[in-house]
């Protein structure tokens, strides 16, 4: 039976969208304000525990604090072995022939590579629409551009929105199986103004729109990409996909990641910044190869829209969109679910500024809302408790790993930083004492550890970068050179303050306010 959709593709059709401006309400609900307290107060108690711990028992402070630099130093090791398999993960996938790969692993299971459709939605708001148009550029040269459907989620808000949407719709119409324009309503009842609540209506739109019967067949054989306005997908990125959907027999049950890399604008933010957003990229892609670490998605990824379907869609209330809906799909599928990864790079644009201060500032806001993302891990205590028939330790990892990082950047930056400083500041006397300390020793090891595996990812994102399109300047030569040991401070600014504040306002149940980041638009194409 072919596949068949109930609108040509010469049809297009207009709805709406809603979310840039605020970001959480206050918790309704005395079990979800614990629930939400849990990172900011174990912040602030630690800090409270650290200051007492200093002036009462500085050395016990000291062997805490050395503890912990410890388990940072080991885990930046095995980080750092986790980017070179991942580095040799990326070469193989490149150079993969995927349709062979599909004829050698293809049985009576699978589905028929020209039967599976790919559903791409792109969430904006006051996008650029030259990023807008290099991003739909770059969905256009997949080998399977015949077999999507893209819907681009616009939100009312903007006022340019469904203009802006119909320019785009008549320069691509022709490329691809369908191109739909979602305007999201705004001021819908029970919604956020956010990316999640402007996925869910779109996607719901396109279920209406491309199947004919609300339990379609068809829906099964539909892989959904959500992903960011300035994703820059691999070329063989959707065929990669099409094919492990196809060959898998928990397409169901699995998400799957690309790493990211913020390459697209590199030449064009702050030299100092460049750093930052290398180490993130080497932190993306240690993740997604280490088989130590449970990976969660980030930024752009996919799943079938069976399993987005089944799963209820993306809550509209949430701003850690990739997060709360891997969460959430695996409590509904009882703990059967997976994260796969497909080893082929996609590129995004870091935030940039007109300057360096504002480059600052602009990192230091992104980071105050992915920080909100500590909201879920009450979440997924919440779902914990709802499903008790799911397997404990599974359930255990889970939260674990989501509260890994958080935690770490707020209660571990009070222990590490304040718990090896204060000791200092309250007891001058001792200092000689202590430096020939066996805790003190480890802390200067692992600084050096952590500081020379930090080169590393940095040396690693700077042969993975594209092609510089012009010379360096000796400002920039001096400003790349700042930039390492600046590092600690740049972290201080970009980290460790914006999640403390984040994770304050989430304990006080205070709302966030949503701000769209600047991305500086990149000269020189990706």
């Amino acid at each position: 039976m072919p596949y068949r959709f109930n609108v040509s593709r010469r049809n297009s059709h207009q709805f709406g969208t809603g979310w840039v401006s605020l970001g959480a309400a206050k918790p309704t609900t005395i079990s979800e304000a614990m629930l939400n307290a849990i990172p900011g107060g174990l912040a602030w108690g630690a800090l409270l525990v650290v200051v007492w711990a200093a002036i009462q028992a500085p050395m016990a402070m000291i062997f805490i604090a050395s503890l912990l630099s410890i388990y940072t130093a080991v885990r930046f090791t095995f980080a750092g072995v986790a980017v070179f398999y991942g580095l040799r993960l990326v070469r193989q996938d490149e150079t993969t022939d995927w349709q062979a790969i599909y004829h050698q692993l293809s049985d009576e299971h699978s589905i028929p590579l020209d039967k599976v459709h790919h559903l791409v939605i792109i969430p904006n708001y006051r996008e650029d629409e030259d990023i807008l148009c290099e991003t739909l550029n770059r969905l256009a040269q997949q080998r399977v551009a015949h077999q999507t459907t893209i819907i681009l989620a616009m939100e009312a808000g903007e006022e340019d929105a469904a203009p802006k949407g119909a320019r785009l719709k008549a320069q691509f119409d022709e490329v691809f199986a369908n191109f739909f324009v979602a305007v999201h309503p705004k001021g819908l009842h029970q919604e956020m103004q956010c990316k999640s609540a402007n996925e869910a209506w779109a996607a719901r739109e396109a279920k209406r729109l491309l199947f004919e019967q609300e339990d379609s067949p068809l829906l099964h054989h539909v892989v959904v990409t959500t992903m960011d306005a300035d994703t820059l997908w691999h070329p063989n990125y959707l065929e990669a996909l099409g094919v492990k959907f196809a060959t898998d027999p928990r397409r169901y049950h699995t998400f799957w990641q690309a790493p990211i890399r913020y390459h697209s604008n590199v030449w064009d933010i702050n030299p100092v910044m460049r750093l930052v957003h290398g180490y993130s990229t080497c932190w993306e892609l240690a993740y997604l190869a280490a088989p130590w670490w449970p990976a969660l998605p980030m930024s752009s990824y996919s799943l079938s829209f069976k399993l987005l379907d089944s799963s209820g869609y993306w809550d509209t209330d949430v701003i850690a969109d990739e997060w709360h809906m891997y969460i959430k799909a695996f409590f509904h599928r009882d703990g059967d679910l997976r994260l796969s990864p497909i080893f082929l790079p996609f590129s995004a644009n870091a935030t940039g500024g007109h300057n360096f201060w504002h480059a600052l500032k602009e990192r230091y806001n992104q980071t105050v809302r992915h920080a909100w993302g500590a909201k879920e891990i009450g979440y997924t205590i919440a779902q914990a408790q709802n499903h008790p028939h799911v397997d404990r330790f599974q359930s255990f990892n889970l939260l674990f790993r989501v509260a890994h990082d958080n935690l770490l950047a707020g209660v571990g930056w009070v222990i590490l930083t304040l718990g090896t400083q204060l000791p200092a500041l309250f007891h001058p006397q001792n200092i000689d004492e202590w430096t020939r300390s066996v805790p003190f020793i480890l802390l200067q090891i692992s600084f050096l550890c952590v500081t020379l595996l930090s080169i590393l990812f940095w040396w690693v994102d700077v042969k993975t970068r594209p092609p510089r399109p012009y010379p360096m300047t000796t400002s920039e030569r001096l400003q790349s050179l700042i930039s390492l040991p600046a590092l600690p401070t740049i972290t201080l600014i970009c980290v460790a303050i914006p999640v403390l504040y984040s994770q304050t306002r989430l304990m006080l149940g205070l709302p966030l306010k949503f701000r769209v980041t600047r991305k500086n638009i990149p000269k020189s194409g990706d």
